[in-house]
């Protein structure tokens, strides 16, 4: 069984792979060319205030997730039962995604724009979840970076999801060129991902339903993303788990 489900989660992580590497659509490029072109239009002061403001977010959700996060979760067997973990508190975390979302939403666009911090803080959440679900020590400057760059890796354009997934796949390598991550291209990035969607989120009434479906497939992303990193991690270090 542990041996035959390895191989399958292999296979598993390698279609995966292909997916995150194919070359995306005409429409997701054109949408991020326009992007690119409102993003040139916002003045340079308002892009440093932005790029502060998610960077602060960001790191005061890292430290709180970190404090509440159990560093030891009772698990026992190996990779399947951890998966099957991740599966269960991906499950919990999306339908909080997906109240929130709802909730928000129907609130117009004061809720609405309290969705961003809302949303950050339950994905963050998760991921240091996941981490400890397969061992991995988020009291570790390293493992909170590692955190980020499956944020990253689950949010992103083409070319970023790209350089990104070589990072991951090297971490042990990468990691020591890493002091911390690019803001500026992390919020960007973000941002592009979900403006589109979360755009329509800000209309009362049907905002509710757009927050709701968003929030389910923005969570799914994410731990599709993580179980994949994780599995890739483990798998490829050889890494000891308790059988």
């Amino acid at each position: 069984m542990t041996k035959d489900y390895e191989m399958k989660a292999y296979e598993e992580v390698q279609t995966w792979r292909l997916k995150v590497m194919k070359r995306s659509g005409m429409f997701n490029k054109l949408s991020k060319q326009a992007q690119k072109k409102i993003n040139s239009w916002i003045p340079e002061k308002v892009h440093l205030i932005v790029t502060d403001s998610i960077k602060h977010m960001v790191k005061a959700t890292l430290v709180g997730s970190n404090l509440t996060t159990k560093k030891q979760l009772a698990i026992t067997g190996g990779l399947y039962e951890r998966d099957e973990l991740l599966k269960e508190k991906h499950t919990a975390y999306r339908k909080t995604a997906v109240i929130e979302g709802a909730g928000t939403g129907a609130g117009g666009i004061l809720l609405g724009a309290a969705d961003f911090p809302l949303l950050l803080s339950i994905k963050m959440k998760f991921l240091f979840e996941a981490a400890a679900v397969y061992g991995f020590d988020t009291s570790k400057y390293e493992e909170r970076l590692f955190l980020l760059h499956i944020f990253q890796l689950a949010f992103s354009s083409e070319d970023k999801r790209r350089e990104t997934l070589f990072i991951v796949e090297n971490w042990d390598e990468q990691k020591e060129k890493l002091v911390d991550m690019d803001w500026r291209v992390f919020q960007q990035e973000y941002r592009d991902h979900i403006d589109l969607i979360k755009m329509f989120q800000l209309i009362p009434g049907f905002g509710a339903i757009v927050g709701a479906y968003a929030n389910y497939n923005l969570m799914d992303q994410l731990a599709e993303t993580a179980m994949n990193v994780y599995r890739m991690r483990v798998l490829d270090a050889g890494r000891p788990l308790d059988y």
